[in-house]
């Protein structure tokens, strides 16, 4: 639709990142993590991709896993958070999910909870080795796992899992502490190892165990600050796109946006972009972000307002009412590269496009992008979900 901003989702992309996953992790299953609406690119288009090709997927909240059921996806879905009350319990059986438990209530909830079931639930245990949010501390795990073990509404083998909440590139002694607290805390107990998220795929090859978690670098951004995704070979699934719906002379001094912030230094020509931050375009971006028109960058200036942004194209400018405008992915700036100065990261701008930004699914060709994930293990069966 002319005159508004749109999503390309490039799906061969986020398939050359699945197989930038497996080449870190060659011996790890892979459960592609897929929550928050696929970190905004559009949960069940992303969740078809990597369904054919990850051994699992992992959402945060049972709602999540529910929307993968309804659109048809029957691969292994793992809800992060895990369930709260008889009736999730009832769903994620009914529905074959998988769930972390991460606290006591919930092991005591499936205890209670078995004869209301249909069918035994697969679950992972997690423990808290330092990020200090959901987990069940180290000096716990041998009771709870046994008491999971033992339950009736579980079915073995329970898997073991934990959070990362550092894994930088090089030293980094407390994710050196988290992992030495993980295998102290497991020690021989049976079953599936789950560790690593995107940092540790890239950074800690010792996090890998059995599964790995890819989240951000599923969608071509690095986890690490100060550094892009095309830096590790990552390429971007998300491209925030507009088009030129203005293109004016100004001269030297006149104002342009809310609280006439920039006057024009000399004189050159306006851009006017549709989209604002009513889309998800940051309103604190600073004058000079580089904005990509028709393949070219240009300076952001003026104030980024609801609908409309604007953009100094120069005074020898060609470009035209309906030229491409690339805010941020393919062909323009990366995500990291925006949130930089905001004091923040690219998860975050990603999730932040909102609802009223139309989204254009680019699908993969046949013998392309597909076949770099060609010689994946096949997605697990249904008795061996944990392998």
């Amino acid at each position: 639709m002319a005159g508004a901003p749109w999503v390309r989702i490039d799906l061969a992309a986020l398939a050359h990142n699945l197989a930038c996953v497996r080449r870190h992790a060659p011996r790890a299953r892979v459960m592609a993590v897929v929550k928050a609406d696929a970190y905004g690119h559009g949960l069940l288009a992303v969740a078809r991709t990597l369904a054919a090709h990850a051994e699992a997927l992992a959402v945060a909240r049972l709602d999540e896993a529910l929307r993968l059921r309804a659109g048809g996806i029957m691969a292994p879905v793992v809800v992060l958070e895990g369930v709260f009350d008889a009736q999730g319990l009832a769903a994620a059986a009914l529905k074959n999910l998988d769930l972390v438990v991460h606290d006591p209530l919930q092991v005591t909830l499936l205890e209670q909870s078995q004869a209301m079931l249909p069918r035994r639930l697969r679950v992972w245990l997690k423990v808290d080795t330092g990020m200090g949010r959901l987990g069940v501390q180290p000096g716990a795990v041998d009771a709870l796992w046994q008491r999971l073990m033992d339950c009736p509404a579980v079915e073995a083998p329970v898997g073991l899992m934990t959070h990362l909440a550092h894994a930088r590139r090089g030293v980094c002694p407390e994710t050196r502490l988290q992992l030495d607290r993980f295998a102290q805390a497991c020690g021989a107990l049976p079953g599936p190892r789950n560790i690593a998220n995107s940092a540790g795929i890239l950074a800690w090859p010792e996090s890998h165990a059995d599964w790995v978690r890819p989240g951000i670098m599923l969608y071509g951004v690095s986890p690490f600050a100060g550094e892009q995704g095309a830096d590790i070979g990552l390429r971007p699934v998300m491209s925030l796109c507009s088009e030129l719906i203005a293109v004016k002379p100004l001269q030297r001094g006149a104002p342009v946006g809310y609280g006439a912030i920039w006057q024009a230094p000399s004189d050159t020509t306006l851009g006017v972009v549709a989209a604002g931050y009513g889309d998800g375009y940051p309103r604190s971006l600073p004058a000079g972000t580089p904005v990509w028109v028709g393949g070219r960058p240009v300076p952001l200036v003026g104030r980024v307002s609801m609908d409309l942004l604007t953009v100094d194209l120069g005074p020898g400018a060609r470009e035209t009412v309906g030229t491409e405008v690339v805010l941020w992915g393919a062909g323009g700036a990366s995500v990291e590269a925006l949130a930089a100065p905001l004091g923040t990261i690219g998860y975050e701008l990603l999730c932040r496009v909102t609802p009223r930004v139309r989204r254009v699914v680019a699908e993969m060709s046949v013998g392309g992008a597909e076949d770099e994930t060609a010689s994946a293990p096949p997605v697990n069966q249904e008795e061996d979900r944990f392998g």
